[in-house]
């Protein structure tokens, strides 16, 4: 199955092209799903209702019942603790959605596409928020795997045994087992939505209008896309005005577009070219003028972003390891590096990412970095009280 995420600024035509796209791959023969959750029936109407084609399926995701249902669920289960607060329980009749609960939807969405009952889709195409949000999106579940693990530990949970005893001790209730229990059910979900997003077979399409804002907001997203471990198959050049015009201002701004555009195409591998239609499109013909191209084959995805360990080159005794980091678009300036314990802080730009150092890495000092060429290298040296010594 692929899955296409489809971002760009904001006001760039991402729903558009989600439903095009979508629509191209449901007609080359692909059974095809397109999801978005934004709270007005944007996709519907691009695609000029849900029947635009017979081997595909659009569905805008309703997150305000599953809030209500997982926080009523949660009060029920949390009963003993929140007596013993003295807190009033909520009616769900008063519960509305915090914000990021369309995103939340949209990562369950995902997780359900890999192994339920949407898994029976060859394709699927989803219309994600613009991109500093999205990016955001795609970060949540290793960031929230992270933060349970350091709240609740799978370790601690050989302890449960001890719990009644040392509630007895204390005289207050300890950690029942549902919440353990809890904490364990919320990683496999979150394992499961983290492994579709960096799963080789999913990919990000970057919609943008070419032009100066559109540029530094492409440049952006890349970064962020790379620190995440992503890489764009498709960059929409989106919206392009005519070549040639008798009227001076459309033809200024058609020369900016297509400055921007020659920019692109020498800094990108792949861009498609979408015309202005010379109104919003709707409805299938329109969204099939537009040219798209469908997903490809599984067999034709690139490579996703690798964070590849390397040896260090021959004569450079300060070091034995470098850790290659794709960057493209960072400057040095906007570049922070922290180690923690055995784990790595990467600062890109408004970017951040914590990873977990490669095992043979752990046991190693950073020993410098440079960014060369769009990839931060860090180097490495064996720690002398870590490492094995040589007899």
């Amino acid at each position: 199955m692929r899955t296409l995420l489809v971002t760009g600024p904001g006001g760039s035509g991402r729903t558009t092209v989600a439903a095009a796209t979508a629509l191209a791959a449901a007609r080359s023969g692909h059974r095809t799903l397109v999801l978005s959750a934004d709270r007005t029936d944007t996709l519907g109407v691009v695609l000029g209702g849900t029947d635009a084609h017979p081997g595909l399926t659009a569905r805008r995701l309703a997150p305000d019942d599953r809030f209500r249902d997982d926080l009523a669920a949660l009060q029920d289960r949390a009963a003993s603790a929140l007596d013993l607060l003295g807190a009033e329980r909520l009616d769900t009749e008063e519960l509305t959605p915090l914000p990021g609960a369309e995103e939340l939807a949209l990562l369950r969405a995902l997780r359900d596409a890999a192994g339920g009952r949407d898994a029976a889709y060859d394709t699927v195409v989803v219309d994600l928020p613009p991109a500093p949000k999205a990016l955001a999106v795609l970060a949540l579940p290793e960031q929230l795997r992270r933060y349970l693990r350091r709240l609740l530990p799978p370790e601690r949970q050989a302890a449960r045994a001890l719990r009644p005893m040392l509630g007895r001790l204390a005289g207050v209730p300890m950690p029942a087992a549902w919440l353990y229990e809890t904490a364990a059910r919320w990683e496999d979900d979150l394992a499961a939505t983290q492994a579709v997003i960096e799963a080789p077979t999913t990919t990000v399409r970057l919609v943008a209008e070419p032009g100066p804002a559109g540029a530094d907001a492409l440049d952006a997203a890349v970064t962020g896309l790379a620190l995440q471990g992503l890489r764009a198959d498709l960059l929409v050049a989106n919206r392009l005005l005519p070549d040639a015009s008798t009227d001076t201002w459309l033809a200024a701004l058609s020369a900016q577009q297509h400055k921007t555009l020659a920019e692109w195409e020498t800094a990108h591998d792949h861009v498609a070219r979408v015309r202005h239609l010379g109104h919003d499109p709707r409805g299938a013909d329109d969204l099939t003028a537009l040219g798209l191209p469908p997903a490809p084959a599984p067999a034709e995805a690139p490579v996703p972003v690798q964070w590849p360990v390397t040896a260090a080159p021959a004569g450079e005794e300060s070091h034995a390891y470098v850790w290659h980091i794709p960057l493209p678009g960072v400057v040095r300036e906007e570049l922070g590096l922290i180690r923690r314990g055995d784990e790595l802080v990467v600062t890109a730009g408004p970017f951040r990412r914590i990873v977990a150092l490669p095992s043979a890495l752990r046991r190693c000092t950073v020993a410098g970095a440079g960014l060369r060429d769009g990839e931060l290298r860090v180097r490495f040296a064996p720690d002398p009280g870590l490492w094995p010594q040589e007899r």
